[in-house]
């Protein structure tokens, strides 16, 4: 087998992509390629490109500027691929193959072909596939969390977005395939499952007529897995049904990311969100009596063209009002190839970042409060690293998602990728300290639960 080249994967940007670099990852390993995470020892690097936004592209094209300079064979994947087939071939000589979002899965097909000295353009204009439990996976997390795609693509055609424009429509996968894979996971000791796609509330859409995500979540309630998590809840699609679903299944953590991008109906009538204007408020009342310990995560855009001052005042009051556990807040990116692009009324990129501050800074005392709510409580964490140095431990509660929100620092022995309860006494405006609980502590927290 030595023969064949070893292949390294760099990737960039969101989860979505990350699995799908996990099974390109599985299909080669699986085709006996030698997979190595050190660029520098391997023949072929795969770039798995992101394009969602400007700063992300320019990330991707340093990535493959620095690998061609370094006389690598660049395989260019994902959504920039998708986006600039062409343009990247003729720009990036040592480019040997480009493969669109809806194409990863021929990935050994296009290395044997570039073997042969072809320079390969594999890119479906609409992409259709979509992996299930099926397609060999190499999982590239930490051991105790995995991603699982519930769907790709997207229907919606929000004005600032090129997403459905390089990943299709909506397809999701079957609730037996999802929990075929849930399974899957359980069984390698996976601990936190996250659900992903474009837009989780419109899970099934497609597939049953009807979104069927109540149904989903019921299902997964039977799967041996202590946290499963869901991103991407679009508020209009989390119904009665869901509520409930999400309440009486154990496993199901009450956590909900709203991806709401603004509070002002002009603003979100722009962005063409018609779906979403007039329904924030009373959804996110409904959903925090509904559910009492959710914790709410939340993304805004600050500076979408015609964005006023008082359209952003009254997004300051909306973030005042409802007191989100996490906030990120993003400045418009105009992405050509959307409508938002060549909307009047752009906004200068000073005032764009002064509102973002201005939105973190609100932000800050009210994830402070919300995290200073755990003193003295004793919480799962889910344990991730270890720092060598001192000993110290780093992983999350059920209250903090990877990489976007914070972690919690403990004190004490745990195994790596276990749940361990910990007692928090410590807590800044992103993070919490604590250490893990003995067995006296966690008999009076348990005792105080029950009285």
């Amino acid at each position: 087998m030595g023969n064949k080249p070893t292949i390294a994967i760099s990737h960039l940007g969101c989860e979505k992509n990350r699995i799908d670099t996990e099974h390109m990852l599985g299909l080669l390993v699986q085709a006996g390629y030698q997979v190595d995470s050190n660029e520098e020892l391997a023949d072929y690097v795969i770039v798995n490109t992101c394009s969602f936004i400007q700063a992300a592209r320019e990330e991707s094209v340093r990535t493959l500027v620095e690998l061609a300079e370094a006389n690598k064979k660049v395989v260019i994947t994902g959504c920039m691929a998708q986006h600039f087939q062409q343009e990247l071939l003729d720009a990036i000589p040592e480019a040997v193959a480009v493969v669109g979002t809806g194409d990863y899965h021929k990935i050994v097909d296009v290395v044997e072909r570039t073997e042969a000295g072809e320079r390969v353009r594999e890119v479906s204009a609409e992409p259709v596939y979509i992996a299930d439990e099926t397609t060999p996976r190499y999982r590239t997390t930490t051991e105790g969390v995995a991603y699982l795609r519930v769907a790709e693509g997207c229907d919606y055609r929000c004005a600032f977005c090129i997403i459905p424009h390089l990943r299709g429509n909506q397809r999701s996968r079957s609730i037996e395939s999802i929990v075929a894979e849930a399974k899957q996971l359980a069984a390698e000791g996976v601990k936190e499952i996250i659900l992903i796609s474009q837009i989780t509330t419109n899970y099934g859409l497609d597939l049953y007529g009807e979104p069927r995500l109540a149904e989903l979540l019921r299902a997964l309630g039977e799967v041996d897995l202590p946290w499963i998590r869901m991103h991407y809840a679009y508020p209009t699609g989390l119904t009665q049904k869901v509520i409930e679903a999400m309440r009486t299944t154990p496993n199901i953590l009450p956590y909900l990311d709203l991806p709401l991008q603004h509070s002002h109906p002009e603003v979100l009538r722009a962005m063409n969100r018609p779906w979403q204007g007039q329904v924030n408020d009373g959804i996110i009342e409904r959903i925090k009596a509904a559910i009492p310990n959710a914790v709410l995560r939340t993304t805004f855009i600050v500076g979408f063209p015609g964005e006023t001052a008082a359209h952003f005042q009254h997004l300051q009051q909306f973030l005042q009002r409802h007191e989100f556990d996490h906030v990120g807040v993003f400045t418009f990116s105009p992405e050509d190839g959307t409508p938002a692009y060549s909307l009047p009324n752009q906004l200068p990129q000073t005032v764009m970042d002064e509102r973002r501050d201005a939105l973190m800074a609100l932000q800050q005392p009210i994830s402070l409060k919300r995290n200073r709510a755990e003193l003295g409580r004793i919480v799962d964490v889910l344990i991730e690293q270890e720092n060598p140095e001192t000993g110290e431990l780093v992983g999350r509660s059920a209250r903090f998602a990877p990489e976007v929100d914070g972690l919690v620092y403990v004190q004490g022995s745990a195994q790596l990728g276990s749940l361990v309860p910990v007692e928090i006494l410590d807590a800044d405006i992103y993070d919490l300290y604590g250490r893990v609980a003995d067995a006296p502590t966690q008999l009076k927290a348990a005792l105080a639960a029950v009285s």
